[in-house]
């Protein structure tokens, strides 16, 4: 009985004694370790369109650390120019294209459309690559939540032609405007623009690469798109499709904002567990974003649901 009750002051003794000690280290320490997790969850993964090293723009994605649309933009521009502050976030395998002394005179957001005013240094550039630097400053800043736009402008005088290239462009510039451009036309009456992503790989990491057809094509577009991708016939030999060619798109349907798919059951990887590869999914819904006013896909095999992919969350 005796030893009990020495065996429990002793315990009570230490314990207030490391109550002490805690009290003690806390201020300094333990708020330093506050104010890091603050930091670290204020950086956010964020979309970007870089050069790979066959020189066609890809999605990959870059950490930042703002949330504003303007801050967040211009963060994404300092990416984008080669040796800018934000080299050091670009993953192996990408490389920035804005000419290294190009300044970012100003960046403005109203109306959901992006105004970058830049020195005229942007222009240093080679001719083949001049439209791709276009293509890829307007897809990563479209990627911003409700950017729909952007207006690109040198010292004030907004860009409404190329000077290298004498290629003309519109003012306000959309997704409209392609990315990767390659032609497939037969007249110059009823141009249209499709968007198809495919897959490429560096080191053994798999990322996507979009594709803009540019075509007399007046069929559904979510029909061409998955027509290509089960095609064969790949231009670029580094581009991957892996959807199965014998894949048949049975049925189509847009309800409430959600884009019904409907295939023959080679779109499986799996024909036991019903399930989709995440490439296959991922270059359908992406190819969807980019061409449809969705929020969402959603995949069915024999009036089956297979699986869903919200487009929002598709960075």
């Amino acid at each position: 009985m005796l030893y009990k009750r020495i065996l429990k002051k002793i315990l009570i003794s230490t314990g207030a004694l490391f109550t002490l000690l805690l009290i003690y280290l806390l201020p300094s320490s333990n708020m330093d370790d506050v104010d890091k997790v603050n930091i670290d969850l204020s950086y956010q993964e964020s979309e970007v369109y870089l050069l790979n090293d066959k020189n066609m723009l890809s999605k990959t994605s870059v950490i930042i650390n703002n949330t504003d649309t303007v801050s967040k933009a211009s963060e994404l521009l300092d990416v984008l120019i080669i040796s800018g502050k934000g080299e050091s976030s670009i993953k192996s395998g990408f490389k920035s294209y804005i000419p290294s002394e190009t300044r970012i005179n100003a960046v403005l957001y109203e109306n959901n459309i992006l105004y970058v005013d830049f020195s005229p240094q942007i222009f240093d550039i080679e001719k083949d690559l001049e439209v791709s630097m276009i293509e890829g400053i307007v897809y990563t800043l479209t990627s911003i939540d409700d950017v729909d736009g952007v207006i690109l402008s040198v010292d004030g005088a907004v860009i409404e032609k190329l000077p290298n290239s004498n290629i003309v462009i519109p003012k306000l510039l959309t997704r409209k405007f392609g990315i990767n451009k390659r032609y497939d036309l037969t007249s110059i009456d009823d141009i249209d623009t499709i968007t198809e992503y495919y897959v490429s790989e560096h080191n053994g990491n798999n990322y996507y690469v979009p594709v803009t057809k540019v075509t007399n094509d007046s069929r559904e577009k979510i029909k061409v798109i998955i027509e290509d991708l089960t095609s064969s016939d790949i231009s670029e030999t580094d581009l991957m499709s892996f959807i199965n060619g014998n894949t048949k798109l049975l049925k189509t349907n847009i309800d409430n904002d959600i884009m019904y798919l409907t295939f023959n059951s080679y779109i499986l990887n799996d024909f036991d567990s019903k399930s989709i590869l995440e490439e296959v999914i991922n270059t359908i819904s992406l190819s969807v974003k980019d061409n449809y006013d969705v929020s969402e896909v959603v995949f069915y095999v024999d009036d089956v649901e297979i699986c869903k992919s919200v487009l929002k969350t598709l960075e």
